[in-house]
């Protein structure tokens, strides 16, 4: 999202994944657009971070920001830059400061998948991961160069972060409350992998009023627009289940505007769970395809 506690360890390009994910990634490929009636919008977001809630944890206060920009088009593809700084405080005053920095590219298609990944815990050294996804035939290929020069095929099933919010999107206009993926974005050593389930809640209109409105509400680019809840589950798909029930490394939900921009995040990190308040969003200039 791991390279703190308080990092999602899907960290994406949310999205990461994470992403990652939910953290306004956009998707406008050509497959999207075919059945898309909304262009969907390039954009920066920021969101404010605070603890909601603490479970039988040692976490006293958690703070932080996340800065997200997206660019791109069909033609050259998407780009994506991301920041989370955050502060955990725990017992007898013990301070925890990370900084995690990421830059993704995609192609429209979902066929490639650039990243890197740079994160820092305190003073200590950085954690950099670099590496390239490809996909051909019935696999996807992976590259890495950071932490260490390997090379390792997923099933072809596995998709990309702006394929995740592709499919979410895909889903919930199609009516489907349920949705598993399996979703591949260069986390923690570039190479985890994660199982994810999407639980989509009914479509909330653009007109309904809203109890806590932030800059996407107020937005002109958004006021009519359709949004879904959406709750996505990460499982490690390398850990065995207990008693046959698997617990998810981390959840994320938040709302899904139909033209992927998110808002009123909520990260449960099991331990403790922190809320992501949409507190800048700006519009940004799209070039169509020539």
């Amino acid at each position: 999202m791991t390279v703190s506690l308080i990092l999602p360890r899907g960290a994406r390009s949310l999205a990461l994944s994470v992403a990652v994910l939910a953290f306004g990634s956009v998707f406008t490929g050509s497959r999207a657009e075919a059945g898309a009636s909304i262009p969907f919008l390039p954009h920066q977001a920021l969101y404010d971070l605070t603890l909601v809630k603490s479970r039988g944890s040692s976490v006293d206060s958690a703070r932080g920001r996340i800065l997200y920009t997206f660019t791109g088009s069909a033609c050259e593809g998407y780009s994506s830059e991301f920041r989370q700084v955050s502060e955990l405080q725990s017992g007898e005053d013990k301070v925890t400061l990370s900084d995690l920095r990421s830059s993704s590219w995609e192609d429209a298609d979902g066929k490639s998948y650039r990243f890197k990944i740079d994160s820092r815990m305190n003073d200590t050294d950085s954690n950099p991961v670099d590496g390239v996804a490809e996909r051909t035939g019935d696999h996807v290929t992976v590259k890495l160069k950071q932490p260490q020069a390997k090379t390792f095929t997923l099933d072809g099933s596995t998709v990309f972060p702006t394929q995740q919010i592709q499919r979410i999107i895909e889903a919930a206009r199609a009516g489907k409350s349920v949705l598993e993926l399996t979703v591949y974005d260069g986390s923690d050593n570039g190479e985890k992998v994660y199982n994810t389930l999407s639980v989509i809640g009914q479509a909330i209109p653009g007109d309904r009023t809203i109890a806590t409105p932030d800059p996407s509400t107020t937005s002109d680019a958004m006021k009519s627009l359709t949004r879904w809840p959406v709750t996505v589950s990460y499982y490690d798909r390398d850990t065995k289940p207990t008693d046959g029930e698997q617990t998810p490394a981390y959840a994320m939900s938040f709302e899904l505007y139909e033209n992927g921009v998110s808002r009123s995040l909520l990260l449960d990190y099991n331990d403790f769970v922190v809320s992501g308040v949409l507190g800048k969003f700006d519009v940004k200039d799209s070039k169509p395809c020539k």
